[in-house]
């Protein structure tokens, strides 16, 4: 029998009316840097291990590349009276290293610097704050050549970097993020190889994961140095639930639950590996890459931790593969992923409200009261603009009142969540999926760049002057 579980969050008797968040609550919307600035070659920025990725044949559906994306490098003013429109609080986006620092080391490049700055003080402007990611992916092509994150020398380059910039932009930028989603550098990048820089090596995946998490607390730490006032992380968590109760199932679940979540949480929020997660890659590698000193400096302090979700893991207990292939879940390739036959998005993604509750109630019951963020969630549809220009895309806007309902269940409980930005401000290059999926509040033409804003936007600005349902 498949694990299957409804959500008090959703449930028909609750009358979302009532919803209301509390005061000061933060309402945004989020992007990347690859995925909607464009402009690749423009004004000193230097490649990204995603211009490689995507120029490589077959990599890419359609063989799509974000050399124009949303040419949000030029079209930004526009961006920020459509954020206007919405009435969010905050911006969330994530600064391209390599339009900064070509090199991944050394001089800033002026322009990258400049382009950054003119949209902080847009943003301002229309009385948005800028939210700041350091790095969502798109790591200068010259330290992958280097080793990438699998070698120390990167995290301590993402150290350099973020104290460079933030002397530049910290006096009108309070929050600063340092990674996005670890997890998918790390495994997508370096053990499956579905994202850049397409490497297929597990114990590289893991070094990445221990460097990236490292680059984080140095990178807390030199930001903090220059008074920094909000440092946090953001971490994408599933919950990961066995799909029956059989002793095999059930360890299957634990083995993925390490690998997806507590590789992460427990060196951050416990200042170590779980012993379990340990013993389970002991037969991929050793820990050697760990030195004296490293966990202490993951494990400082957080101001806040961003929760990325989107839906839940059902798995069971396999039989692993005859011939090796690559993965994503190193040491666990014989665990297999299982639908349950409920309504999925258009990424296959199943629509699982009450695994964002499960998962806010979770880091808060087993991690320790810290101030929480959801700092993506989101879903993508197969949206058409209509020929009166509308997007009608009701499927959206029910996604999004669903998991704004579990989150505000979560916060009547007592967990200390702050805000919530919805992904995405507008649809983008979603990395593998190129231009073939659509995750925005706002529908982009990316022949003519057009923005339409869809009913879900003109819908969620209601949520953000109301804050609430």
């Amino acid at each position: 029998m498949t694990s299957s579980r409804q959500s008090a969050a959703t449930a028909p008797s609750q009358d979302l009316s009532q919803v209301r968040f509390p005061e000061g609550f933060v309402w945004g919307t989020a992007t990347a840097s690859y995925q909607v600035e464009g402009a690749v070659h423009e004004d000193g920025r230097g490649p990204s291990i995603w211009d490689t990725f995507a120029h490589t044949p077959g990599k890419i559906l359609g063989d799509d590349t974000g050399d124009i994306a949303d040419d949000h490098y030029h079209r930004y003013p526009e961006d920020i009276s459509l954020m206007a429109d919405l009435g969010i609080t905050h911006y969330r986006f994530s600064l391209a290293w390599p339009r900064i620092q070509p090199e991944g080391r050394g001089q800033l490049n002026a322009a990258g610097v400049d382009f950054y700055s003119r949209l902080v003080d847009g943003l301002l402007e229309r009385g948005i704050q800028p939210w700041v990611t350091l790095y969502h992916w798109d790591l200068p092509q010259p330290l992958e050549d280097a080793g990438g994150w699998p070698a120390r020398d990167t995290a301590e380059r993402f150290a350099e970097y973020a104290a460079a910039i933030h002397d530049r932009l910290g006096d009108r930028v309070p929050d600063w993020t340092t990674l996005n989603e670890p997890w998918c550098s790390a495994f997508l990048g370096y053990a499956s190889g579905v994202h850049a820089p397409g490497r297929t090596e597990g114990p590289a995946a893991l070094r990445a994961a221990h460097h990236l998490m490292l680059g984080h607390g140095l990178a807390a730490r030199a930001l903090r140095e220059q008074g920094a006032r909000d440092v946090g992380i953001t971490v994408n968590l599933y919950p990961v639930d066995p799909v029956t109760d059989s002793t095999a199932d059930r360890d299957a679940a634990r083995r993925i639950d390490g690998l997806m979540n507590r590789v992460f949480l427990d060196p951050l929020l416990r200042g170590s590996y779980p012993d379990d997660l340990l013993a389970d890659l002991a037969p991929v590698m050793d820990f050697d890459h760990v030195r004296d000193g490293d966990l202490a400096t993951i494990n400082a302090p957080l101001d806040f931790l961003g929760v990325n979700y989107y839906t839940r893991h059902v798995v069971r207990a396999g039989t692993r593969p005859a011939e090796p292939r690559p993965t994503n879940w190193v040491g666990s390739e014989d665990v297999e992923f299982v639908k349950r036959g409920i309504p999925v998005t258009a990424m296959g993604w199943e629509i699982d409200p009450d695994g964002l509750y499960e998962t806010l109630t979770r880091v808060w019951r087993e991690y320790g009261p810290l101030p929480l963020y959801v700092t993506e969630n989101g879903a993508a549809f197969d949206d058409k603009l209509d020929a009166d220009g509308r997007v009608r895309d009701e499927d959206r806007r029910s996604y999004l009142e669903q998991h704004f309902a579990a989150a505000h269940r979560a916060l009547t409980e007592g967990v200390d969540l702050r805000g919530y930005f919805v992904w995405s401000l507008l649809d983008n290059f979603e990395w593998a999926f190129g231009y073939s999926r659509r995750f925005g509040l706002v529908h982009v033409d990316y022949e003519t760049q057009a923005r339409t804003l869809k009913d879900s936007g003109r819908w969620f600005a209601e949520i953000t002057r109301a804050n609430g349902l």
